[in-house]
């Protein structure tokens, strides 16, 4: 982190620190994300519960949160000079989406998790934290900042709960007392010496509905998820075939899953988001399985542009939604449709083509 030159301490006025730290927010609001605030950088006890969840091995193939040693709970390591963390947060989900549940409950339709639906947030962020560096260098002149949306080993939900926008659920998601959880998080390293926020303290009480609801009991205790079983590890950061037994309770999510933030009563306060790139795409908001098995890699490639869905890639596509035909209704449709990949190129595709395709061979009422 280089903050450059700086003029002489003499006709440099005083930073008052406080000031700052409210105009930041504001700032943060006024370019479109819904709250900010302003953390510490001593993450030891999140080290630990870290430390914990490798050792036990429920990151599963997602190699990249060991890879980095502790520079994902120590920001002064991951950017050398950082004193604070501004952490924001903007809200995701579009008005007038189709209900989650209706789609939940129509296994003809995929289920996409609401926060792929439209635009990737990414860049997006990313461009509005640049905005926000640039406004804060406006004030206090150059200084070292660095800005992060899932793009370097952070701690994200734990920096953002020590700047006072949530606490981190029995589910292991974020949960804000006026606004749920439907929302994504980025963070401004700076080493400016900024007054932290108070941390956010816990109101899960003794609810546990997250945990009974998970289709896969990816929720293995309270604040622990072993993403070997969890849906969104499966439909997207599994690049290979999915384990028969957690098939079936896949149900029609065909790219992650939001069971656990949808029973969860403080979701009840959700905000629908401002931000217009987030409304969903193509209809994926509920879109007949049949009719996205369908699309061409051409078509994938091109239709998922820009989008998170792009992550899983045209094979998981395919695969996950094969699983999704394999729990739906049987009818002649999704057998034509199984049937027109059976013979793909990929093994995987195959594989997953052929367990959903047994699936129908029992008695079952088709339908035309």
């Amino acid at each position: 982190m280089s903050p450059g030159d700086h003029p002489p301490a003499s006709i440099v006025a005083p930073i008052d620190y406080a000031v700052l730290a409210v105009d930041i927010k504001r700032w943060a609001r006024e370019l479109g994300f819904a709250d900010a605030g302003i953390a510490g950088i001593e993450l030891g006890e999140d080290e630990r519960h870290l430390k914990r969840w490798l050792k036990q091995g429920h990151h599963g193939e997602m190699d990249y949160m060991a890879r980095h040693g502790d520079k994902r709970s120590r920001p002064g390591e991951l950017e050398p000079g950082t004193l604070r963390v501004v952490s924001v947060r903007m809200d995701y989900v579009p008005p007038g989406t189709r209900n989650a549940w209706s789609v939940l409950e129509d296994a003809e339709s995929g289920y996409v998790a609401r926060y792929a639906l439209g635009r990737d947030y990414h860049k997006l962020m990313r461009m509005r934290l640049q905005k926000l560096a640039e406004r804060i260098r406006e004030v206090v002149g150059d200084f070292g900042y660095r800005a992060y949306v899932d793009s370097a080993p952070v701690l994200e939900k734990a920096l953002a709960r020590n700047a006072g926008l949530g606490w981190i659920g029995k589910h292991t998601v974020l949960i804000n007392r006026r606004a749920g959880s439907y929302f994504f998080l980025g963070e401004l390293y700076t080493d400016l010496p900024l007054p932290p926020d108070l941390p956010a303290s816990a109101h899960c009480g003794s609810c546990r509905r997250c945990i009974d609801i998970c289709p896969t009991q990816a929720i293995v205790a309270p604040y622990r998820l072993d993403a070997r079983r969890c849906i969104s590890y499966l439909t997207i950061e599994l690049k290979g075939s999915i384990p028969e037994e957690l098939r079936a309770p896949i149900g029609n999510r065909i790219f992650g899953c939001d069971d656990c933030q949808l029973i969860c009563p403080w979701n009840k306060f959700a905000q629908d988001t401002a931000e217009p790139d987030f409304a969903p795409r193509h209809r994926l908001d509920g879109a007949k399985l049949v009719e996205l098995f369908a699309w061409s890699e051409e078509e994938f490639l091109k239709r998922t542009e820009g989008m998170a869905i792009r992550r899983t890639g045209y094979e998981g596509w395919l695969r996950n939604i094969a699983v999704a035909l394999g729990n739906a209704p049987s009818s002649a449709a999704v057998t034509r449709a199984l049937l027109a990949r059976a013979g793909h190129p990929s093994a995987l595709v195959r594989e997953h083509v052929a367990w959903a395709l047994a699936r129908h061979q029992s008695p079952r009422p088709t339908r035309d």
